[in-house]
C-alpha cells in the first residue's frame, strides 16, 4: 500500500484541505497526532473522520492534553490555549482523541513493516531533531522490530539513517518549522518522498482570526507572515532534551 503522513495538523483546516486534495489516489492516510490543537479543532477532526476507515490515527501529546485537561509543566499561555481547544470540543470527540492508538504499523509498498509514531516508540513527547546523536537515536529504536520509523512532533521533516534504521520525519501541516508557508508531509511506498504543499494564506488568516483561537495574533504575524525557521529551532529544541534528561 501507499501512505500519506500527515502529521501536527494543529487545527488548521486549509491546510489540511489541500493536502487532502494531493493524497486521493493513496490507500491509507496516516493521521500522525496533535490533530486538534488549534484554531478550528472540532472541523478539522472531523473532515478527517468522515474518511472513515481509510485513515489510521495516532495519538500525539496534544490530543492526550485534550483528553486528560493536563498539559504537564507549561506555561499559563499554552494552558489557556488548551483550555480554549477543549472547550470547543464535544466530550466525545474528546474521548475520541484520547482512545488512539500510540503507535500503528503499517506493511508499505518498498518499505515493508513501517512504524508510525507520534515522537518517538517509546513516548509521544521525546525530541528527535537533525542534531540528535546517533548514540540517542540508537536508544530510542533500541525495541523497535520495523527498520522504518515515521514520526513528527518537531514539525520539521527529516529522513535519516542510523546503523539498519530508517527515521523519518514527516513534518508538519498546520505549523511547520521550515521557513516557508506551506504544509508539509510525506508520501510514503515504494520509497519515502518529503512533500510540501502550497495553500491560500490569506484564508488561512481569515480563519484563524475568526475562529476566537487566543493565539491567533501570535501565529498570524510569527508562523504565517514570518514563517520560523529551523535553524532557530534545533537548538532550542536540543536544549530541551538536555534539560530533560534526554541527552
Amino acid at each position: 500500500m501507499r501512505v500519506a503522513a500527515l502529521y501536527d495538523i494543529h487545527g488548521l483546516l486549509v491546510p489540511l484541505e489541500a493536502v487532502l486534495d494531493e493524497v486521493a489516489e493513496t490507500d491509507v492516510i496516516v493521521v500522525g497526532g496533535d490533530v486538534a490543537s488549534g484554531p478550528q479543532p472540532a472541523e478539522t477532526l472531523e473532515v478527517l473522520r468522515a474518511l472513515g476507515d481509510r485513515v489510521r490515527w495516532v495519538r500525539g501529546n496534544g490530543d492526550r492534553a485534550l483528553a486528560t485537561g493536563d498539559a504537564g509543566d507549561v506555561g499559563p499561555a499554552v494552558k489557556a490555549s488548551l483550555r480554549w481547544t477543549a472547550e470547543q470540543l464535544s466530550d466525545e470527540q474528546r474521548g475520541f482523541l484520547g482512545s488512539l492508538a500510540e503507535t500503528v504499523v503499517l506493511d508499505v509498498d518498498g518499505l515493508g513493516d513501517v512504524c508510525f509514531c507520534h515522537a518517538t516508540p517509546r513516548s509521544d513527547e521525546e525530541i528527535v531533531t537533525q542534531a540528535t546523536p546517533d548514540r540517542h537515536l540508537r536508544k530510542v529504536l533500541a525495541r523497535t522490530s520495523e527498520s522504518v520509523v515515521v514520526a513528527g512532533h518537531t514539525h520539521m521533516q527529516l529522513d535519516r539513517r542510523v546503523d539498519d534504521f530508517r527515521w523519518v520525519n514527516a513534518g508538519s501541516v498546520g505549523m511547520p518549522y521550515e521557513g516557508e508557508v506551506a504544509a508539509f508531509w510525506a508520501l510514503l511506498g515504494p520509497d519515502v518522498d518529503l512533500r510540501r504543499t502550497p495553500f491560500d494564506i490569506e484564508r488561512t488568516v481569515e480563519a484563524v482570526v475568526r475562529s476566537g483561537w487566543p493565539d491567533a495574533q501570535t501565529f498570524v504575524e510569527e508562523n504565517l507572515r514570518k514563517p520560523v525557521r529551523r535553524e532557530n529551532v534545533v537548538p532550542l529544541f536540543e536544549g530541551f532534551a538536555i534539560d530533560r534528561g534526554e541527552r
